[in-house]
């Protein structure tokens, strides 16, 4: 799960929308947000596993809290293992109000369209790119800018009125479910680009700060119960953070637009009043009268209220497994088998066998099928009976094509990273014509070679490198291509890194190019006799323009499917 929180900075004031790459949460109640937290940060007694859930007590948590269930199919899903940020959806979670100058309001949830695209990687990839460079988000996101190849993304916004709330079969302020887009239409109302990177690091990242109830006239929050626990806690958690309550004053929190007020002083204050008044109303004269109160000041939405208050999950809440189930039956047949293979690898770093059974007790509410499936590979004796649910799932929803990554592809291979691995008398007329191919689809090419020095081609020419081949494993790149000459497969067949290269990019079901001399390396690599259409031969201009119109699909997934057949 990755976060996605996004500072406007208005004429209003700042509004921060703080959200995820997630369109739910774990838990109703905000009064367990220090438990999940807890949960999944490293055990207490032994200061491990490190950002990582796959130990007894998250698991433990979550399995005795069926409202997450829904939650962690999306964790355990692609959509947590992003390609890079600039592939990634985000999600302000909660319903919001919009509210017009007449005090007439919609129900709102926004979203963050990549422009893009979404990918994700797979999960051997993505613990292979961790391993090979812990900075690749950051670093691939800082690479975009530096380019000029701005990441985009749409903000996006879902309205409804009080009839559709009320006729929805779920509670629109229960932030564990959201509104199908086959339901209720995203509209583009604007957009997000990043045409600069930070000037300095601490300054401008580490001490920004993001409160949910920094919102700016026209916006307004909804009886959301954890969107309101957040309200109260997110603005604690600044002022311990940031040292006290003038982190305000630090420029990257700071709003840009005038602002008036008698509030001052404190800890760790930065600006300098004069005059002797600090409060309102007062009757001084001249410039020390100073600002005066609006006298309409900051208009929420005059709701009506009824109903005794008591602490407890309204009956509108306790549905937690049918949407868990719309989520699941939404993938296609691959990214349910990944979804699988999430959990089972999870649940099989729990050492408490009753958390695994009570887990797969659970999904058995969602489908029966995933929770055989994870049961199976988990070696368990028999498939656990499910857990009793608060309220019978409705396993028929209609699904929504949306929620999947592989069912909406995007259009071009735009913004990817073409890895291309060369020798000392390769081909320069290839190596041009694929670099050609990949500007015109707005890809770049990353060049890995045997030393850092880079290539000195068939034509003279001396190709520098970004990579060496022990530094430049597949798992960096969208797609590769292999142009050597014969001598340099010849000696690439005996280096252990080129073979993994071309190895992981064959299981990873990467488009894979290569020149004719490239069949020493490929057969060294054992991926000869698994060739599909997947691989690309390069001898022409007008193959290399073939491979990276075949490189728009991203991955060829007939691979992974045969080779589970």
């Amino acid at each position: 799960m990755r976060g996605f929180a996004v500072k406007l900075y208005t004429q209003e004031g700042n509004w921060d929308l703080v959200g995820n790459n997630i369109p739910v949460f774990f838990i109703q109640d905000p009064i367990k947000f220090p438990d999940i937290i807890h949960a999944v940060k490293p055990e207490p007694d032994r200061g491990f596993p490190q950002a990582q859930s796959a130990h007894d007590n998250f698991w433990d948590f979550v399995s005795l809290m069926p409202e997450s269930t829904h939650m962690l199919l999306w964790v355990m899903s692609d959509r947590a293992i992003p390609r890079s940020f600039r592939f990634m959806e985000g999600f302000g979670v909660h319903t919001f109000r919009l509210v017009n100058k007449r005090g007439a309001f919609t129900f709102v949830k926004f979203h963050w369209k990549p422009k893009l695209g979404m990918q994700s990687v797979l999960w051997d990839e993505a613990v292979k790119i961790n391993g090979a460079d812990p900075d690749f988000h950051r670093r691939d996101l800082w690479d975009a800018i530096e380019s000029g190849d701005f990441p985009e993304w749409e903000l996006c916004i879902q309205r409804f009125d009080d009839a559709f709330a009320d006729s929805f079969g779920f509670d629109v302020l229960d932030p564990t479910k959201l509104i199908p887009e086959e339901i209720v239409p995203i509209e583009a109302v604007g957009r997000l680009v990043l045409d600069r990177t930070v000037d300095n690091f601490f300054a401008e990242t580490e001490q920004v700060a993001f409160c949910t109830q920094n919102i700016v006239p026209g916006v307004d929050f909804t009886n959301d119960p954890l969107l309101q626990g957040r309200n109260f806690s997110y603005l604690d958690t600044q002022i311990k953070r940031l040292g006290g309550p003038n982190f305000t004053h630090i420029p990257v929190n700071a709003p840009k637009c005038p602002v008036a007020t008698f509030q001052q002083d404190g800890h760790m204050a930065m600006r300098n009043p004069v005059g002797r008044i600090n409060y309102e109303p007062n009757s001084a004269t001249g410039d020390e009268r100073g600002p005066r109160e609006h006298p309409a000041g900051f208009a929420t939405y005059p709701a009506e209220e009824a109903g005794v208050k008591r602490r407890l999950r309204p009956e509108s809440f306790a549905d937690h497994y049918s949407q868990a189930s719309l989520f699941y039956r939404s993938q296609l047949p691959i990214e349910q088998q990944h979804i699988a293979d999430s959990f089972t690898f999870e649940l099989s770093k729990v050492g408490n066998p009753a958390i695994r059974e009570r887990m797969v007790a659970n999904l058995r509410n969602v489908d029966a099928d995933l929770a055989g499936a994870v049961a199976t590979a988990l070696g368990m004796p028999s498939i656990p009976a499910a857990s009793t649910p608060a309220v019978i799932p409705d396993l028929t929803l209609s699904t929504s094509p949306a929620l999947s990554i592989l069912g909406n592809p995007p259009a071009s291979f735009a913004g990817r990273k073409l890895g291309v691995l060369v020798t000392d008398g390769a081909s320069a007329k290839v190596v041009k014509a694929l670099v050609a191919a990949a500007k015109a689809e707005r890809a770049t090419v990353e060049v890995v070679a045997p030393a850092i020095a880079g290539a000195t081609l068939d034509d003279g020419g001396i190709l520098p490198a970004q990579q060496m081949v022990g530094g430049g494993p597949s798992v960096l790149y969208d797609a590769v291509a292999v142009v050597v000459s014969d001598e340099g497969a010849a000696r690439l067949a005996t280096l252990a890194p080129a073979k993994q290269f071309l190895t992981d990019a064959h299981n990873h079901c990467k488009f894979i190019a290569h020149t004719p001399e490239a069949a020493a390396l490929l057969a060294a690599a054992g991926t000869v006799d698994s060739m599909d259409d997947g691989y690309h031969a390069l001898t022409t201009k007008a193959t290399a323009v073939k491979f990276l119109a075949a490189c728009r699909d991203l991955r060829w997934w007939n691979r992974a499917v045969n080779a589970t057949e």
